[in-house]
């Protein structure tokens, strides 16, 4: 098989990001790590959210990280495909809702 330009080893790395700019990898970290936390949403939620946005920001890292973490949460594999959907969706309707905007540009520039 041919090599990936995104080595599933490199997610284990991330946490290396702080070695070039410790300050703001730092402050990053304690975010992420905040928003993860149980609030107002439980963390088994947000692990559904962050798999959806994974997909729809096409991130492998990403889509490696909340699969796992969706699992050890309980997530099953149908939830994990519904929210795939539920981003997919979002993210198709975004790009064809921009389709007005061509259409109006149309309009404008065939009267």
């Amino acid at each position: 098989m041919a090599k990936s330009y995104y080595d599933p080893a490199d997610l284990r790395k991330f946490g290396k990001i702080t070695e070039w700019s410790e300050e703001l990898g730092t402050k990053f970290f304690d975010y992420y790590g905040k928003v993860f936390e149980e609030g107002a949403l439980s963390a088994r939620e947000k692990s559904l959210i962050a798999l959806a946005v994974a997909h729809v920001v096409k991130c492998p890292y990403c889509i490696d990280a909340y699969t796992k973490d969706g699992l050890q949460k309980g997530i099953t594999k149908e939830e994990m495909m519904e929210a795939v959907h539920a981003g997919a969706a979002i993210e198709s309707g975004a790009t064809l809702v921009h389709g007005v905007q061509m259409m109006n540009k149309y309009d404008k520039l065939s009267m």
